[in-house]
């Protein structure tokens, strides 16, 4: 595989971004190797600098739904543009867009767009901290949530713990404000309560959590984080910004039907482009500023272009039997994968719900909880990434992360991710 070209490019960009990249697991640190620039997209595959092509699994880490440059998604793009990018000032494409989603999902009554996951989640704390006159919060390890302050924190020693930053910048203050515990652990949420009784503002969780492995989690165990909330008045929060419009229309929300307090989402609603959004009943979104005191702004926050695109999208979800076609591609895909796995093979197994999987370098039938995960496996994700790429498959640079199915991956693609999987893993159980 060529790679002169986007070698080229990292040289060049490392003098302009720290490490060569905006945003950290792009710099293949943890598979090794250059990172690929890619060029362009169209359908399932993508090709880089180089002229190399793959077929895509990473999907602009999941919001391409429909693939690479969608006919009617780049159509209302262009034809939105064209008559501006940006006024700061209220269109109709906002209303058009927000009737789209909430005419299909129950959970929520009114919503307020941003233009990131990360600005989502860290509205949704100040909205939930603010509705109930409490400062603490509780999360869980495991779970990703962009990069603000009170969540850029990490489990602790112990069971119920204040945690630890897990980046230079953050103040002790932050920290302290946010208790970690374990997933799948009912015993030590119920004791985070007992211990900050009337103190916490909200719980929040990816219902599906999707950013450290794919940890899926127990009905019963977020059904108990519903009622847990429920009897101490405090928020629960679902961040659905990697999962949401990935499993369903209504996200984890509506496949395991259970009503939280406040839900997430992100780019999948802008058709790839930076969105966000957050959502609750109307009551609680009656906190927000300019009809509340929680005060939340941005001068991109529903972007035309961004809610043309995604009205396109939303739209083709709204097909009948599109999730259901998912899921079935995917679950074809990792039927072949497994067809093809060498005779005798390290531990290994994928995990997945509607589009997304996990590839996992373990035994075991299923992982809940981060610390289930074996930090020395991702040496054979290393190999297999690499050898992979060889063969024009393209899969997120981490192990730790999950890869998604599109509408516009075919059999073909399908078969030959399979084969190509089954070549990988002989030479990374070597």
């Amino acid at each position: 595989m060529k790679r002169e070209k986007s070698e080229a490019l990292f040289e060049k960009a490392k003098k302009y971004f720290p490490g060569g990249v905006n945003s950290p697991v792009r710099a293949f640190r943890s598979v090794g190797g250059t990172p690929l620039f890619i060029q362009k997209g169209k359908g399932s595959h993508i090709w880089d600098a180089d002229g190399n092509e793959f077929i895509d699994y990473c999907g602009s880490w999941g919001p391409l739904i429909l693939g690479h440059a969608n006919a009617k998604v780049v159509d209302a793009i262009k034809k939105t543009v064209e008559n501006g990018s940006s006024f700061g000032a209220p269109t109709a494409l906002e209303n058009e867009l927000a009737e789209l989603i909430l005419s299909n999902n129950k959970y929520i009554q009114k919503i307020r767009f941003v233009s990131s996951g990360t600005e989502a989640v860290m509205s949704a704390i100040r909205l939930a901290r603010g509705y109930t006159k409490r400062n603490k919060i509780l999360k869980f390890e495991g779970c990703y949530h962009g990069h603000s302050d009170s969540l850029l924190v990490k489990a602790g020693s112990g069971l119920v713990t204040f945690g630890n930053t897990s980046s230079a910048g953050v103040p002790e203050s932050f920290v302290n404000e946010t208790i970690v515990v374990s997933l799948n652990n009912e015993v030590a949420v119920k004791q985070a309560f007992a211990e900050f009784k009337d103190q916490i503002a909200c719980v929040i969780i990816e219902p599906i959590p999707a950013n450290n492995g794919l940890l899926l989690q127990r009905k019963e165990y977020l059904q108990f984080l519903r009622d847990i909330c429920t009897e101490n008045k405090t928020l629960l929060i679902f961040d659905e910004v990697i999962n949401g419009f990935r499993i369903g229309f209504e996200g984890a929300a509506g496949y395991y039907k259970i009503h939280p307090d406040i839900i997430t989402y992100g780019k999948i609603i802008g058709g790839g482009l930076p969105v966000g959004m957050y959502g609750a009943s109307a009551e609680i979104m009656s906190n927000i500023s300019p009809e509340g005191n929680v005060y939340q702004a941005g001068t991109l926050s529903g972007n035309p272009v961004a809610m043309a695109a995604g009205i396109a999208q939303l739209t083709e979800c709204l097909k009948p039997n599109f999730y259901q076609d998912l899921e079935e591609k995917t679950q074809f895909l990792i039927e072949k994968i497994k067809s093809h796995l060498p005779s005798s093979i390290i531990p290994f197994n994928i995990f997945s719900i509607g589009s997304i999987f996990w590839i996992a370098f373990t035994d075991k039938e299923v992982v809940r909880s981060a610390e289930e995960i074996d930090a020395d496996s991702m040496k054979y994700f290393r190999v297999l990434h690499k050898e992979l790429l060889e063969r024009g498959i393209y899969l997120g640079p981490s192990g730790y992360e999950v890869g998604f199915v599109c509408e516009a991956h075919n059999e073909d693609d399908l078969v030959k991710t399979a084969k190509a999987f089954g070549e990988a893993l002989e030479i990374a159980m070597k």
